[in-house]
């Protein structure tokens, strides 16, 4: 059933910060970037914690600094509260989150007449917040803005409820106990828009990229044994569950990076879509997933999907920020990827295949960082947010990147008069028509980041695109032929 919304005469509007001014929580967000700058700050949370939950905020809040006007805000009740602005109404900012943000937001705004968030020593939420209220304006008339179920004790000494994505259940309760001044809903708000953020944020469509398990076992020519398949499907499955929890981590720890890029500030953390607690859950539960359906493969492919883990965790605590390192990281996280498929059906990958990855993801990595810088140079702008680069390394990627793929091609060509191929393939020197296939494949992904046509990750390009999966094709038939007996053909 709908709220009814009333007309109440107020002196003072009381707005909450958290979920009502904006789609996030600034202490989640201080606290994630204050693991982001040490993580070993985590140790001293529990001691901070034994003084009070508003201490916490406070010495979190006085070690970071949040970027404030990045924050998600809620723009339909910030157009409300300056129309309420005009017509002469006193705005304050009460807030639980620690005075110090709750300042700074209020700062940013410029339209509130007082800004209160909690002390050292006192925690403004539920009835402590309605007691400040009325001690502040004794006798006065006031409306409250919130959204969630701590508000109720607001809204009962309140004259009326400004609603924020209370969904029916606290709407009815919020009705229930004062007049419902206005109500502001967000479509992602309910549970179907919270799934498809989760699923989007998880990025299923990365997924393609764990392909590169069956890699091994398509090389060792054992694709058609039901069994070593079906571990290599499973693997595929856990390394896919675990690197979506590597997503969700990347994407709270780069909240605010994300906001200034023209195309990730789309993600559900950075656009307030989605609550940075909810990733907080999403993100271990996925990797306790991907870690029980590893459980039936060889012990070593659950020591590489560990390794895959702390590697990436360390990717986007620290080694992404550094110059030339972030690709090489990169590029050992894919070719883990076939260390992993080869352990999860006991086939030893090869020097040649591993060189051949390593080079080749190398030129990949390079298109990526080409294509960011690509953009940063057409904006104006000339250093990237949260990364080491400058617009004027953009020639220098280039020049990196097509040499990286030029190696690989050249390892392969290698590979083809080597020792082991000659007793794995009946007809080795079919194995030259690859060559050129790469040279094309990996010329025209340059060719169209040069003339800004990939705008997403490089490698999903390429196995979501129609000639590079034609390649590919013909590349698995080359190999077929490759090891038939023609003299029997």
């Amino acid at each position: 059933m709908e709220t009814q919304q009333q007309t109440v005469d107020v002196d003072t509007l009381y707005v909450d910060l958290d979920g009502t001014l904006i789609f996030s929580d600034v202490l989640v967000e201080s606290l994630l970037e204050l693991i982001k700058s040490n993580p070993l700050m985590l140790l001293l949370l529990p001691f901070w914690l034994l003084k009070g939950k508003a201490n916490l905020k406070y010495q979190i809040a006085r070690r970071v600094s949040l970027r404030v006007d990045l924050l998600p805000y809620n723009h339909a009740l910030l157009s409300y509260l300056r129309e309420q602005k005009q017509q002469g109404k006193r705005l304050v900012l009460m807030s639980a989150a620690n005075q110090l943000l709750v300042t700074e937001v209020a700062g940013h705004l410029g339209f509130f007449d007082e800004a209160v968030g909690s002390t050292p020593h006192e925690n403004f939420s539920g009835r402590l917040k309605l007691n400040r209220m009325q001690t502040m304006d004794p006798g006065s008339t006031f409306a409250y803005a919130g959204n969630a179920a701590v508000d109720l004790h607001v809204w009962q000494g309140s004259a009326g409820a400004i609603l924020v994505n209370t969904g029916d259940y606290l709407s009815r309760r919020a009705a229930a106990v004062t007049a419902v001044v206005e109500k502001f809903d967000s479509s992602f708000a309910s549970l179907h828009g919270r799934l498809k953020a989760m699923l989007t944020v998880m990025r299923p469509h990365q997924w393609l990229k764990n392909l590169l398990l069956l890699v091994p076992l398509l090389l060792s020519h054992q694709l058609g044994n039901t069994g070593l398949l079906l571990q290599a499907l499973l693997a595929m499955a856990s390394f896919s569950l675990c690197a979506s929890g590597v997503y969700v981590l990347n994407d709270l720890l780069d909240l605010s990076a994300d906001r200034q890029h023209h195309r990730k500030c789309r993600r559900p953390f950075a656009a307030g879509t989605l609550s940075p607690q909810t990733g907080l859950v999403l993100g271990p539960l996925l990797l306790l997933l991907a870690f029980a359906l590893a459980l039936p493969l060889p012990i070593k492919f659950l020591a590489i999907l560990a390794l895959y883990y702390f590697g990436t965790c360390l990717y986007s605590f620290v080694l992404k920020q550094i110059v030339l390192v972030d690709v090489i990281t990169l590029a050992t996280l894919y070719t883990l990827r076939i260390i992993a498929g080869a352990a999860a059906v006991s086939v030893l990958p090869s020097f040649w295949l591993l060189a051949f990855s390593m080079f080749l993801f190398m030129s990949l990595a390079f298109v990526k960082r080409y294509t960011e810088l690509s953009y940063l140079r057409e904006q104006g702008l000339t250093q990237t947010a949260g990364r080491g680069y400058q617009a004027r390394d953009l020639d220098m990627m280039a020049i990196l990147g097509c040499s990286s793929g030029f190696m690989a091609v050249m390892v392969f060509a290698l590979y083809i008069n080597s020792d082991a191929t000659l007793l794995q393939y009946r007809a080795p020197e079919i194995l030259w028509f690859i060559c050129p296939l790469l040279l094309y494949l990996i010329s025209r992904i340059w060719l169209l980041a040069w003339r800004s046509e990939i705008d997403d990750d490089p490698v999903v390009f390429a196995l979501q695109d129609g000639v590079s999966q034609a390649v590919a094709f013909v590349a698995i038939v080359l190999l077929w032929m490759a090891n038939l007996d023609w003299q029997m053909v």
